[in-house]
């Protein structure tokens, strides 16, 4: 019938004008009907049963009413449409294959509708040479950078899982729930384990781990307020030196209304690792605006903050950003750059503690699908390398959506949902795969304190500078609450290490880490000598030779004891050797004095003869003062005819 034309059905019957209009409607809306292949009313039915229980969240009741549709009408090319799409999304990508497979037998047209998702979907299911094959037999001559791009795809991941690495490891029921975990994050000690937690699909909240005695982790918990509130607060991230917490927060309102918008990033402070955080602050103006800005990242040394946003004047999507601080100030953010940020989105910036190696996701890079995780190093202060895809199975053909590494470099923490439904994610574990580990690094911690009052010494600048080219590479700043810090030095160099701060002197030290057997975490204070101070005189008594009446010779065993009393102090700098002579009261003043200086000089002879530079020496005679005894007796005046010898330091 529907290739009979209607207007033959006009001229063979000679019918009155109203009849032959009817029957003329009539036989169009069959010939309609039989052209746009309308479906059965069951299948209908199934079709729109199918679409409610979806939008109630029972899929797989969804799933099960579509093919009851496709059962009843087997050409019906929007369920397969609708079905292969729902497969997809929950990651049954066999499935998805199937039900396109299907379609494109059995669908009017069905090889120019469906053959693009089926490869699609077998590409998905990590079945390329099947994908390219569809996409090669079936690929239209013109307007095909969507199916370019999928053979690019398809070449990557059949490289891809010929060389795989270590497959990582689902962390288990202490940290993931039901509910999606996203942005892991580790301490620089390694003993604290953040992530972030969407609660009912909607609230976001910041939870923390600490390591068990086995190797794993406690049950996380919520970091509770003021961090987290009823608004979305998401993509944390804790700076090396534990101090700043900076992250995102979505639904943001100005005084206006909603005059700042999306999402914006924030910052929360805490005087030690120990306290409480502070009540969180907008980053401000010269961070954020009325686009979105998420996903923060702060450098090792605190002079640098990545993160993502969608304003304009980037390349596609959420492109990365930079600012740094210079001179207490956070500059205008600067787009990463065409080698990093393409026509998709990048996000989830994670620069590690070797302040050079940058890991990032990107749906824009060819990759295994979906977003995956990429690697990137500096090539000079502004510019970056192509990036890396870090390859399967740390990425697959689900969602990876962020990452962190640990200090050490050996170990990676990623959010994916390639166990679930689309945004269904669970954090895991993996080793680093060699060719993308970071720079091998120490990390220095500690306090800086004055030497004397042990007052700890906020702000004190920390300097590391190249003593080859005697240029500055970092500046690092104790901080404000309890004067600690952290800095992070690639090994196999020697670096100066400077410290100033205002009244105190200059520390200068030399920090030797061409070894790479050093520890990932070394603790060293750095003590600073006030300025004004004054050197306290401290005089040791280290010897006394007793003399006869009226003599000044020594003795034999004077002479050894003076032997033995100054080994001790011939290879001593800056010392002072004082050397006083006494009498008793006998005799005249004017003699005594004379006596007790010649007594003196022979003390000073013979020391001079163990290496005691002559400079060095003060000798005095003092008479009858400063008697250490009675003169009324033979005994005590024995003990003040005597000769002391003194070192002051």
């Amino acid at each position: 019938m529907k290739n009979i034309p209607p207007s033959y059905f006009l001229s063979i019957f000679g019918l009155p004008m109203r009849l032959r209009y009817t029957l003329f409607i009539c036989f169009l809306f069959l010939y309609a009907r039989s052209w746009a292949q309308v479906p059965p009313q069951l299948a209908a039915h199934h079709y729109e049963k199918a679409l409610d229980l979806n939008a109630h969240y029972q899929q797989t009741d969804a799933c099960n009413e579509m093919w009851k549709a496709i059962t009843v009408y087997p050409s019906y090319s929007d369920a397969y449409s609708v079905l292969g799409e729902w497969y997809f999304n929950m990651h049954q990508f066999s499935a998805a294959a199937l039900v396109f497979g299907k379609a494109m037998k059995t669908c009017k047209n069905g090889y120019a509708s469906f053959a693009k998702p089926y490869a699609k979907s077998l590409l998905y299911n990590n079945q390329p040479d099947s994908a390219l094959l569809i996409l090669n037999t079936f690929m239209p001559a013109n307007n095909n950078a969507s199916w370019q791009a999928l053979v690019t795809q398809a070449l990557f991941v059949q490289e891809a899982l010929l060389h795989p690495t270590d497959t990582p490891m689902n962390m288990g029921p202490r940290i993931n729930t039901t509910s999606p975990e996203m942005y892991p994050s580790i301490s620089s000690d390694s003993l604290t384990f953040y992530f972030t937690r969407k609660h009912n699909n909607i609230d976001e909240d910041f939870y923390y781990a600490k390591p068990d005695s086995c190797g794993g982790w406690y049950t996380a918990l919520n970091m509770g307020q003021p961090l987290n509130t009823p608004d979305q607060e998401s993509a944390q991230m804790v700076s090396a030196d534990g101090h700043y917490l900076f992250f995102s927060r979505c639904e943001n309102r100005s005084e206006n209304g909603w005059g700042e918008g999306g999402c914006d990033l924030y910052l929360a402070y805490r005087i030690n690792v120990d306290s409480p955080w502070s009540a969180p602050e907008s980053f401000g103006a010269t961070i954020n605006s009325p686009d979105n800005e998420v996903m923060p990242c702060l450098s090792a040394d605190n002079r640098e903050l990545f993160f993502a946003s969608d304003r304009p004047g980037g390349y596609g999507g959420y492109d990365l950003y930079v600012t740094e601080f210079d001179n207490g100030l956070w500059l205008p953010p600067r787009n990463l750059g065409p080698a990093v940020n393409t026509a998709g989105n990048e996000t989830a910036p994670f620069l590690h503690i070797d302040n050079n190696t940058l890991y990032f996701a990107s749906d824009g890079h060819t990759g295994m699908g979906g977003k995956d995780i990429y690697v990137t190093h500096r090539y000079d202060d502004t510019m970056w390398r192509k990036p890396t895809n870090m390859g399967y199975p740390i990425n697959t053909t689900a969602d990876e959506n962020s990452m962190s590494v640990t200090l050490d470099g050996k170990k990676i923490y990623l959010s994916s949902d390639r166990e679930g439904v689309k945004g269904d994610y669970d954090i895991y574990e993996v080793a680093m795969p060699d060719k993308y580990r970071p720079m091998s690094v120490c990390a220095l911690k500690g306090y800086v304190y004055d030497s004397i009052s042990k007052d700890r010494l906020t702000y004190a600048s920390i300097y590391i500078i190249d003593p080859r080219t005697n240029k500055t590479l970092y500046h690092f700043v104790s901080n404000r609450g309890d004067a600690s810090y952290i800095i992070t030095l690639t090994k196999g160099s020697k670096y100066i290490m400077q410290t100033d701060r205002l009244g105190y002197s200059d520390v200068v030290d030399t920090l030797m880490f061409d070894n790479d057997g050093l520890p990932g975490l070394i603790d060293q204070n750095i003590v600073m000598l006030s300025q004004d101070y004054v050197k306290p005189v401290n005089d040791s008594l280290i010897f006394t030779i007793n003399f006869p009446l009226n003599s000044s010779k020594l003795t034999d065993s004077d002479i050894v004891k003076i032997q033995q009393a100054m080994n001790p102090w011939v290879t001593e700098k800056g010392i002072v050797v004082l050397i006083n002579g006494y009498t008793d009261n006998t005799g005249t003043p004017l003699v005594n004095e004379q006596l007790s200086y010649k007594r003196a000089n022979q003390v000073k002879t013979e020391v001079m003869k163990y290496g005691i530079d002559e400079i060095m020496m003060k000798v005095q005679g003092w008479g009858e003062a400063n008697p250490i005894s009675t003169n009324d007796n033979e005994e005590g005046r024995d003990k003040n005819r005597r000769v002391e010898v003194i070192i002051r330091r």
